[in-house]
């Protein structure tokens, strides 16, 4: 065995250190200014031999760390190191002899699949296992599928050359984006937090939202939409979050259900929201071969309907519930800018850099990382501020961070790889478009299953890039706009976070509250019910994703706020005063038909009516509500 306190602890710190700087010297294009030509894929399997051999060091057979590395573990971590390694080093011979099907490349493609798939299984879980495996045994029988499914035949040594060593599979585009950008930004948001940036995105929404009715949901709210769009998982974001805004909203009055079910959904949503979106905005700019600019720009306003309902939800319950504000202890958001602001600056930094001067994104990261070492090596943050010691923790930490995310992108890749090679991409398309004929809402509905069902218990780049393969090309194929088909999979992909039976993001919240993790999940679905509902609008509807002019975009900008917000209000069953079922039902009715959701000849037509309609009733029930609290203040005066 390797002690944990000796060789072991140390090695891993070394070789997730080592992650962090080659992708920093790649990005900085150190080997072309030293004069020495590198292959993007000899770099990419330097990076999954290092991840390889971190998870097999530091993760045992149920995928939790460990104190101690077996000899078998052991044993595969030297294996995987060292022929990654090779691949690293020889990539040029080897893919120059490739069609030659040399035993160099069959003991690569052998080690890189049975390694990855185990890892895969440790860390990402049974399902992405399964699914990948089904694949897998798919490509050793395509040729015997019947109908239309059938494909090419493959023998197991060209399946495992191909899917393990081909740049077309493992080291496609999914492994490319994960170790060259997302890595940059990990590190910049692990080097946030390390500097106190978590402490001030809490004290921020405290500061902004505390003072106002339900104002510990609120702060969840705010402070998990800030976390979630820097942390890039919906789990980790719960859990780091959570441990805070749950306690504290239960101490505000919103029951333990309630406090679990906004922190997972506000959590969620991190993902869908620029910049970083869980690392799937890069990764859709080079699917769909367009600018993060414009990927950023189409999710911006889906993302604000997504946090209007939630925040609406949570100040309607404080009103039906009577949940007072919150003790912010005389916090202001002046005086949390006074002594943080200091983290504006790199939040200037990237933002400035990805859209005024329209930079690489992983140039945007590395910048943003060098403004926030610079700041915080001279300010601190409620004492707390990057050190020598902090700095190279977070080196390790980051590197530690990206090898689950590693490995699925990888396995990803294989899915691509016998897409590509076997011809069931196209046939999956043809298949499923055919099936629902001219129907579009039913392909959509279909759609949204089918992600929901392959996205439980993946990360959030996991979840886009195999749904991104499967789904999305049916979408297109049946004449959805292509940036519109790829969020539609990416929403409902994330919507399998909090839609049970495997809703990590809300079992997680369950863990803090101490409530039943199903119950948790259904209210979770519940508060986030808008995005069950925002994808079919905005496919409908271009100008939600900022496509066309701005008259047609403020106009069905409104629709769609009037109709959440009509909606959201007839869930609760709130404004102003309790309503009564029929109001509620009516709310609903009125809310969904404002929505532009322009599938059917003619439905345009009834979309501002409808939104008169609700303004007219929010209008009237409001002014009944002041009527009556002005009688109650009578009484009470009398």
């Amino acid at each position: 065995m390797m002690p944990a306190t000796g060789i072991r602890a140390p090695l891993v710190a070394v070789l997730a250190t080592t992650m962090v700087v080659a992708c920093i010297l790649w990005n900085i294009e150190a080997p072309t200014r030293l004069g020495v030509a590198v292959l993007t894929q000899q770099y990419m399997a330097l990076q999954l031999g290092l991840a390889l051999t971190i998870a097999y060091l530091n993760f045992d057979m149920r995928g939790q760390e460990k104190d101690r590395t077996g000899w078998i573990d052991g044993g595969i971590a030297l294996i995987a190191f060292g022929v990654l390694m090779y691949a690293a080093w020889d990539f040029v011979w080897l893919l120059r002899e490739q069609p030659y099907r040399p035993w160099q490349i069959t003991l690569v493609g052998t080690v890189v699949v049975i390694a990855v798939m185990e890892g895969v299984r440790r860390r990402a879980g049974w399902m992405l296992f399964g699914i990948v495996g089904v694949f897998l045994v798919y490509a050793l029988f395509a040729d015997k599928v019947p109908g239309r499914l059938i494909g090419k035949e493959l023998s197991p040594v060209r399946l495992v050359q191909y899917v393990g060593f081909d740049p077309n599979a493992v080291f496609s585009t999914p492994l490319a984006v994960g170790t060259i950008i997302v890595l940059l930004f990990v590190f910049f948001g692990k080097l946030l937090f390390a500097a106190g940036g978590g402490a001030f995105f809490t004290d921020l929404a405290m500061a902004a939202t505390g003072r106002s009715r339900g104002g510990s949901a609120k702060i969840s709210v705010v402070g998990s939409a800030l976390f979630g769009s820097i942390s890039g998982s919906a789990v980790s974001n719960v859990v780091t979050t959570g441990v805070v805004t749950i306690p504290l909203m239960q101490r505000g009055g919103y029951t333990k259900r309630d406090a679990g079910a906004i922190e997972a959904v506000a959590s969620t949503g991190g993902q869908l929201t620029p910049p970083i979106m869980g690392a799937a905005a890069f990764l859709m700019a080079e699917f769909l071969d367009i600018s993060y600019f414009t990927v950023a720009g189409a999710a911006l306003l889906p993302a604000a309907l997504y946090y209007f309902s939630v925040f609406l939800q949570v100040d309607l319950i404080a009103g039906r519930d009577r949940i007072a504000p919150s003790d912010v202890d005389g916090l202001t958001v002046r005086q949390v800018l006074r002594e943080g602001w200091h983290f504006v600056i790199p939040f200037g930094v990237l933002l400035g850099a990805l859209f005024w001067l329209r930079m690489d994104p992983a140039d945007s990261a590395l910048l943003s990382a060098l403004a926030i070492v610079v700041v915080s090596f001279l300010r601190s943050y409620r004492g707390q501020r990057l050190t020598l010691k902090t700095l190279g923790k977070t080196f390790v930490e980051t590197g530690t961070g990206m090898v689950d995310l590693i490995l699925v992108v990888a396995a990803a890749g294989f899915v691509i790889g016998i897409l590509n090679i076997t011809g069931l991409g196209f046939a999956l398309t043809l298949v499923l478009v055919d099936a629902v004929g001219a129907n579009v809402v039913l392909l959509l509905g279909i759609s949204a299953v089918i992600c929901i069902v392959l996205g439980m218990g993946m990360p959030t780049s996991g979840v886009y890039v195999l749904l991104a393969a499967l789904v999305a090309p049916s979408l297109v194929e049946a004449g959805i706009d292509q940036i519109a088909a790829h969020l539609f999979i990416l929403y409902f992909g994330m919507m399998s976070m909090i839609t049970p039976p495997v809703a990590l993001a809300a079992f997680a919240a369950a863990t803090i509250t101490r409530d039943d993790p199903l119950g948790t999940g259904l209210a979770a679905m519940r508060v986030g019910w808008a995005a069950f509902i925002l994808p079919f609008v905005f496919v409908a509807t271009p100008e939600i994703l900022m496509q066309g002019g701005w008259a047609g975009i403020a106009l069905n900008l409104g629709l769609a706020l009037v109709g959440v917000g009509a909606v959201t209000a007839g869930i609760v069953g709130f404004w102003g005063n309790r309503l009564s079922m029929v109001l509620r039902l009516g709310l609903v009715a009125l809310g969904i038909v404002t929505l532009p959701l322009g599938f059917l000849p003619g439905a345009a037509a009834w979309h501002i009516p409808a939104a008169l309609a609700v303004v007219a009733l929010a209008v009237v029930l409001r002014l009944r509500a002041r009527a009556g609290e002005k009688t109650n203040q009578g009484r009470r005066t009398t």
